[in-house]
């Protein structure tokens, strides 16, 4: 296979319809850094892990492994609970 079948000068794959995409592994921050501690009082982290409307975000998304991706997941329903982050956004209120 050429060069020039893979791409033009702009990046796009003839043939194909569109830019060749390549996902990179996501690796857990967590594994890779062991002073990254899960705790509930950490907002800053945890929002990172919930999307705009509050939702808590999957592993694939986050990169994180199943065993710190439950330990977030309880972590973010016990901020909530304790309301250091919100259940869901404040977009809903406008709505009647």
């Amino acid at each position: 296979m050429s060069d020039d079948y893979r791409s033009d000068e702009r990046g796009q794959g003839q043939g194909r319809g569109g830019r060749y995409f390549f996902t990179r592994p996501k690796t857990c921050a967590f594994c890779t850094d062991k002073n990254l501690v899960i705790n509930y009082k950490h907002v800053d982290i945890l929002r990172r892990y919930v999307t705009e409307d509050g939702r808590i975000r999957p592993r694939r998304q986050t990169g994180a492994c199943a065993k710190h991706q439950r330990a977030l997941a309880g972590a973010i329903k016990q901020a909530r609970h304790i309301a250091l982050l919100p259940f869901s956004s404040d977009l809903d209120e406008g709505r009647s």
